[in-house]
């Protein structure tokens, strides 16, 4: 029976009766709210008065008379009411008694049942609930105890267990930090990396941002099935699908930078019928890794090498180098793309085929600098006349230059080194050759109705004048427009291609992977994939590559800012690029750094300065300038 004044539970909270109606009961909430309820929404503990909450919240903690009633309730062995437990207990029963007898029961670790019937719980299992709550209390302690040393920033080594979910909110692993919570500190990748250094359990070697964005840096394990043999021929036979040309006899030189160990292009050049040949031949992966076998899946979900200073993460597992790479051993496996070139230095013909190669490995530098055989020199030579009337070419249909420093961060025990990538002759003569490699191919693939991975871009406007030096190309950089990769041919107009796709890197790139097993496809008879599966590989392989793209630099500028953390206020010469309201566009080409800062003097663009470093945030990857007066 309900009445007025009577002690109430409503929502595991002390209520008071205030009055009943035919359908509604109205009580007043341990919070002063007055609530109308249905009878079967409130149980009554007290029959009452209990006019207000005085001295009844406080109930609750019986102490060792709580376990003195159970262990006399285990004896006995009969169930209580609520009321004969609160009489046990507190030696009378009134509402605050009811209440705190009410909280024993709730409370489950002593006693189980309903008010009508309150039984004691067995001894095993209050000992083991004991033994639970003591140890989650001494838990509850010893986290309380090193989030006071968080806020001090005072860790020691034990205390690794307690910031695993700060180190993934670093990681970006996970979105949400309870540690980072408890502190009062914002959930965010930032804060966690900057506390994480604050204390000393990171330092500016850990860069956590390959993983933030999902980048593995565990190496690739699928290991392709050895190549089929292919026979060989010095003659390009009437069916070139079974057979590999021996091309030993031309000079072949794979050119790149001197940390490059990965190499996959290599170049020759010979007179055919008063006709330039333009050879390019480019590691044949696809030999032995067909579509949807398990390392075209794993490249696929790599999407490209990621190259970070701490060491490269190969798309194919590094097991394949030595027998695609070009140039590490005597004779290496290749596909080759054969240009035929006119007097005007465009393409007239493409033929691809499988090959073999001597290759000699050479530096950019050693190219600029070869002072071997008379033959080598003027392939070399030859080579150069090729890039530059290609160069022109792409220039008289619109193509855009950007000049823009570069720098090579590299690590070696833990120290920073930032080095100006030199520009050589031989670095632009490849990218030429590789330039009409990728518009050769490109074209031989839509004469043929191949679906690949082309590239395209659209038309940029460039200012009316455009100005000399860093500045211009700076312009010219933020006029681009994104590239777009497409199975339908289209113009690249930054480059001044009517086509173009990327070929001449299958160990390291997978669109450039995924057509070259198109390519092989064709050559061998075999069915081409539609050009629907071809844009869904493309498309997930893209994806994975613009994650590592992303994870490449964001881990150059983390390396940039180690590197200039411990060189506070030292002087750097900058170039002025823009005028972006009171402040200005610079970049310091000593360690290809572009940034802002307010310039009090006048000055134009390309005007050198110097910046005087006064702070540097590692987490936040910025570092604050100040022009030297």
């Amino acid at each position: 029976m309900i009445i007025e004044n009577a002690l109430a539970v409503y929502r595991n909270k002390p209520a008071i009766v205030k009055e009943k109606n035919q359908d509604k009961i109205v009580i007043l909430a341990h919070n002063g709210e007055q609530i109308k309820v249905r009878e079967k929404d409130i149980e009554i503990i007290h029959p009452g008065p209990a006019k207000d909450f005085t001295g009844i919240e406080a109930g609750g903690n019986a102490g060792e008379a709580a376990r003195e009633t159970w262990e006399l309730l285990l004896a006995e062995g009969n169930p209580v009411s609520l009321k004969e437990l609160a009489e046990l207990a507190f030696g009378e029963y009134r509402p605050a008694a009811a209440w705190s007898a009410y909280c024993l029961l709730s409370d489950g670790l002593y006693f189980s049942g309903t008010v009508a019937s309150v039984s004691p719980r067995p001894r095993e299992q209050v000992e083991a609930e004991e033994n639970k709550r003591k140890e989650k209390q001494r838990a509850s302690d010893e986290r309380e105890e090193f989030l006071q040393r968080l806020r001090g920033r005072k860790l020691g080594d034990g205390d690794q267990r307690f910031i695993q979910d700060i180190e993934a909110l670093a990681y970006g692993t996970s979105a949400k930090s309870k540690t980072m919570k408890d502190i009062g500190m914002g959930e965010t990748p930032e804060e966690a990396h900057a506390l994480l250094l604050e204390c000393g359990f990171w330092t500016a070697e850990v860069n956590p941002h390959p993983v933030r964005f999902g980048v593995s840096l565990q190496p690739a394990r699928q290991i392709p099935e050895p190549a089929p043999e292919e026979d060989r021929s010095e003659d390009r036979p009437e069916n070139s699908s079974v057979f590999r040309i021996d091309l030993t006899r031309l000079a072949a030189f794979a050119i790149d930078n001197s940390w490059s160990n990965d190499p996959d292009d290599a170049v020759s050049f010979e007179i055919e019928n008063d006709r330039e040949i333009l050879y390019v031949h480019v590691a044949d992966p696809s030999s032995a890794i067909g579509i949807d076998s398990p390392p075209e899946r794993e490249a696929r979900g790599r999407g490209a090498t990621l190259y970070i200073p701490e060491g490269n993460v190969l798309m194919l597992a590094e097991e394949t180098l030595p027998a695609f790479a070009l140039g590490l051993t005597e004779i290496s496996p290749a596909l080759t793309f054969k240009m035929t070139l006119n007097a005007d230095g465009e393409i007239e013909n493409t033929e691809i085929f499988p090959s073999t190669v001597k290759v000699k490995r050479l530096t950019y530098r050693e190219a600029d600098e070869l002072t071997g055989g008379a033959a080598e020199a003027a392939l070399l030579g030859n080579l150069r006349l090729i890039a530059e009337r290609n160069l022109k070419r792409r220039e008289e249909a619109g193509a855009v230059n950007i000049d823009l420093p570069e720098t090579r961060i590299s690590l070696n025990r833990g120290q920073v080194t930032i080095e100006p990538v030199i520009r050589y002759r031989s670095s632009d003569m490849v990218r030429e050759c590789m330039l009409l490699a990728g518009e050769g191919v490109g074209i031989w693939a839509m004469q043929r109705n191949i679906p690949i991975p082309y590239i395209e871009q659209d038309m940029i406007e460039t200012p009316n004048a455009i100005l000399p030096g860093l500045a211009g190309s700076y312009q010219l950089r933020r006029c681009m427009k994104p590239r777009i990769l497409s199975v339908k041919p289209g113009l690249h107009c930054g480059l001044g291609l009517d086509i173009y796709t990327q070929v001449t890197s299958p160990l390291r790139r997978y669109t450039d992977l995924l057509s070259h097993i198109q390519i092989r496809s064709f050559l061998r008879n075999d069915t081409v994939l539609p050009a629907d599966e071809v844009a869904a590989r493309m498309f997930a392989g893209e994806a994975a590559a613009l994650a590592v793209t992303q994870a490449e630099r964001a881990s150059r500028s983390h390396w940039t800012m180690a590197y200039l953390a411990g060189k506070k206020d030292s002087v750097w010469e900058a170039v002025a690029l823009e005028k972006k309201g009171a402040r200005w566009a610079l970049v310091i080409p000593a360690i290809g750094l572009e940034t802002q800062a307010a310039i009090r003097n006048d000055i134009a663009p390309n005007d050198k300065l110097n910046l005087i470093l006064k702070s540097v945030n590692i987490p936040a990857l910025e570092a604050v300038f100040i022009a030297e007066e």
